[in-house]
């Protein structure tokens, strides 16, 4: 099911519960009384929407901001990488052809095994950290001749204490991802108790009544179903592909 058919769902399947609750309520409910309630169930109606509207935001701007913070780390991630081929191409034969050929393979895992992993929600494996490594002790190992020589390994030791920071970072927002079960609870209640209350305000006419309730539900299940999908930033409605790990390819000779 696409992102819009199942957005789509979402509100329909609200909207319409909000609309035949309303509809009940009307048509079965004891109307008597009701008019008089409005100014006590409208103070308790402000408060509880008014404290739903700041958690759905603050939810919102959260998950939006680390989807944002992942794509950007990914970036990072491989430019680094490429400049640590980058930074060894000075330095003497074999290092700068051994560091090129593990970066490709971390780049090859990543984007061929690691990514689905992440997307899946599953426990990334693979040989990753291994790579990483293997560029490290390549890199400490060459002989540096000069000031010069120095100044680049140092670089490339540099940019690839970067990778390892964004990488931790990447495998760290696909695994502990997502909104905890409490602040779901919490959502979920509170926007029932926002559909629910206004059905104890009186005086308005069954229609206008309907309308009210079910476009209130629909959309507040609209923001439900974005925080939904933005939980995972590899996957759902907000997923980033892996498309900076195929330009870092590109870059260094493959794809």
């Amino acid at each position: 099911m696409n992102l819009v058919l199942s957005g789509t769902v979402w509100v329909l399947g609200a909207s319409l519960g909000a609309a035949l609750i309303g509809y009940l309520v009307r048509r079965i409910g004891q109307d008597e009384g009701r008019p008089s309630n409005n100014d006590a169930a409208g103070q308790v109606f402000t408060i509880v929407s008014g404290l739903q509207a700041v958690v759905l935001a603050f939810v919102l701007v959260t998950l939006f901001d680390a989807v944002t913070d992942a794509r950007q780390g990914a970036y990072q991630e491989a430019q680094d990488l490429v400049a640590v081929s980058w930074a060894v191409e000075s330095l003497p034969a074999p290092t700068a052809a051994e560091v090129r050929r593990h970066s490709v393979a971390y780049l090859d895992g990543v984007v061929g095994a690691e990514w689905p992993q992440m997307q899946r929600g599953a426990p990334v494996g693979g040989p990753g950290w291994g790579r990483l490594d293997q560029i490290r002790t390549v890199v400490v190992n060459a002989p540096a001749d000069g000031e010069f020589q120095e100044g680049r390994k140092s670089e490339a030791l540099d940019k690839l204490k970067d990778v390892y920071a964004e990488r931790h970072e990447r495998l760290t927002r696909a695994f502990d991802r997502g909104v905890v079960a409490v602040v779901w609870f919490v959502l979920i209640v509170g926007s029932l108790g926002c559909v629910l209350l206004p059905n104890l305000f009186g005086g308005t006419k069954l229609f206008p009544h309907i309308v009210l309730v079910s476009t209130l539900a629909g959309a507040l299940a609209l923001l439900l179903f974005a925080i939904f999908q933005l939980q995972n930033p590899f996957s759902g409605g907000s997923r980033i592909e892996p498309e900076a790990f195929q330009w870092a390819l590109a870059r260094l000779g493959r794809g």
